[in-house]
């Protein structure tokens, strides 16, 4: 951690805040070189002391961390009654783990002084039972990601959760934009059902959104709306400059690599792809280009290396962090040199999250934004949405270094199968998140050279999807290769495929790890054979279907055609009345009835 106070800007000191904080406190903070607070947290740290809800918005990185902790342990220490173990003062919600485990190490610093305060992490990772036995043996302060905290609430029977939070002071809800960008929405309801109304709520974003103002609606009473900007009205940091480079789709990884090299590695970056197949993918080529080099890769579907990964890229000095949006918020990785965009991101605040991940907290910083020629568009939408100024970088790239990422990408995907299909699973996805982009009105699918795009993530051959179906794709250059030739370098993974694709060379059909769609395989002749005499006894049962229909239809409508009983019927009936008549009144013998019914 560094030194808040950026060129004199930041003057005021934590003493004339207007509230007292204690000795403990201050003494971390000193510890930590924090002198002087951040505009942000001089706004907001009196107002959640003085027992109000604020909802706050801040450009990344101006210091909202400790806006939220400094209170938090304020409130907690000034009870009048000691806390007890499993006693719950606060809770921190966080949209990822990465940014909860930050959150969770900087809390750790300031309880190192407050024995009597404990704090618990609760995140993905680990299992509800060994979060339930942390719990148990004492917390007063959680931090958590939504999923899992909703889940302890609801499900975890082995802890009473609900009722260790009635003594709840303080609810955060950090970078609560990026709760509700990832559909944390419903989740959030449940959470806030189950929490006590009189409390204090804490609401920290970057960017005000529709969805967020009816967040504040409903999950605070009468807030204090805080809004810290830049004097120069930007999204961004001023220590940050901004930069895009226009480059055609089957040189942009090799003008990626040849910037790298031109700045030098010894510097620390950051690139952000749009999905996680990209970063699977790309992650493994920029290894290749850049041998023995300290290359991390890192997205939302890595799970039990994650914490690991982020921690060691967090320590070293120089490096590259392949990853997706999932590193986009909040995260606090020192002094990163270049944050450089491969795609636009797929919503115009996401731009700004990735670019703060650089000049933080006044120190200088860079971004760079690759764009094709058909996304020009998208450099004045972020200057009218996101206020940002993009300066142009004209790159030059070597076409001995084109080819050659274009060679080692390919002899990659022959070299073994599965970066082949990492590759064509980086492509569909790559395509699939560009037709949904939140730009679609100017970063259109159908303007993209698909072609070249394709040689771009150096693949062997075009991918069959719908949206390649019926476009111009001339521009591929297809190896002349047996695709079934490339095999796993994994042994037991090459064994199993040489074994379905011997099933699919006799019955045309794939095995299908669904045993259910396994049952009868039968070579295509067959199956095509009993299909068509399956449909034949359809038609044949349709038919006698209508027949019977017919004989019916034409009974009823005899049936409906007759009008009622004859004349000669009602007469016949009359007398029979009459005679039965007779008998009771015993004008007639039961001789004489018998005989006039015929019996």
């Amino acid at each position: 951690m560094s030194n808040n106070s950026t060129n004199g800007i930041n003057e005021q000191k934590w003493e004339n805040l207007g509230v007292t904080l204690s000795n403990r406190v201050l003494k971390t903070l000193k510890l930590l070189k924090f002198h002087h607070p951040t505009p942000i947290q001089a706004a907001c740290i009196p107002i959640l002391l003085n027992g109000k809800d604020v909802a706050a918005e801040a450009v990344t990185g101006s210091g909202k961390t400790l806006a939220f902790l400094i209170p938090l342990i304020e409130i907690l220490q000034k009870r009048s009654d000691e806390w007890k173990a499993t006693e719950i003062g606060g809770i921190i919600i966080s949209p990822t783990r990465e940014l909860a485990t930050q959150i969770s190490e900087v809390l750790n610093l300031f309880l190192k002084d407050i024995p009597k305060l404990k704090q618990v992490l609760l995140v993905g990772g680990t299992t509800v039972k060994e979060d339930a036995i942390k719990l148990k043996q004492g917390a007063n302060i959680i931090i958590a990601t939504p999923g899992r905290l909703e889940d302890i609430l609801s499900n975890c029977k082995d802890v009473n959760l609900g009722k260790a939070v009635k003594s709840l002071e303080l609810l955060v809800l950090d970078e609560a934009d990026r709760l509700l960008d990832l559909g944390f929405s419903a989740t959030l309801n449940t959470i806030l059902s189950q929490l006590p109304r009189l409390r204090r709520t804490g609401l920290f974003s970057a960017t005000q959104t529709k969805e967020l103002q009816q967040l504040i609606r409903a999950g605070l009473r009468n807030p204090t709306i805080v809004a810290v900007r830049e004097k120069s009205s930007v999204s961004t940091p001023i220590s940050l400059n901004n930069y895009y480079a226009i480059v055609e789709p089957d040189h942009k990884i090799a003008t990626l690599v040849n910037f790298i090299k031109s700045k030098g590695i010894d510097l620390k970056y950051m690139i952000f792809f749009s999905t996680c197949a990209c970063v699977d993918y790309f992650g493994h080529i920029i290894k290749l280009m850049f041998p023995g080099k300290m290359i991390f890769s890192l997205h939302g579907k890595i799970k039990d290396r994650r914490n690991s990964i982020f921690e060691e890229f967090r320590n070293i000095e120089a490096g590259i962090l392949i990853c997706t949006d999932v590193m986009a918020r909040g995260i606090d990785i020192p002094e990163v040199d270049w944050v450089l965009q491969y795609d636009p991101p797929s919503t115009a605040s996401n731009f700004v999250h990735r670019c703060g991940r650089t000049a933080r907290i006044g120190h200088q910083g860079n971004a760079l934004l690759f764009l094709l020629p058909t996304e020009d568009a998208y450099i004045e939408f972020i200057k009218r949405n996101q206020k940002v100024e993009l300066d142009k970088l004209e790159l030059n790239t070597p076409a001995e270094l084109i080819q050659k990422c274009l060679d080692s990408m390919r002899n990659s995907q022959l070299d073994d199968r599965l970066l082949f299909d990492k590759g064509n699973c980086a492509f569909v996805s790559y395509i699939q998140s560009y037709n949904k982009h939140e730009c679609n009105l100017i970063l259109r699918l159908k303007d993209l050279d698909l072609g070249l795009i394709a040689m771009g993530f150096g693949l062997l051959r075009m991918p069959r999807m719908p949206e390649v179906k019926n476009r111009d794709t001339s521009s591929f250059i297809e190896m002349n290769i047996d695709i079934n030739s490339i095999g796993y370098k994994d042994k037991q993974r090459e064994e199993k495929r040489l074994e379905n694709l011997n099933i699919y060379r006799k019955t045309g059909i794939w095995p299908s790890k669904d045993k259910r769609r396994m049952k009868n395989t039968e070579p295509w002749s067959e199956t095509k054979k009993k299909k068509v005499e399956r449909q034949d006894k359809r038609i044949t049962k349709k038919d006698k279907k209508s027949k019977r229909n017919e004989t019916n239809g034409s009974a009823k409508s005899i049936k409906k055609k007759r009008k009622g009983p004859s004349q000669e019927d009602l007469d016949e009936l009359a007398k029979d009345i009459s005679l039965i008549k007779k008998l009771k009144k015993k004008k007639i013998s039961d001789e004489d009835f018998n005989e006039a019914f015929g019996v």
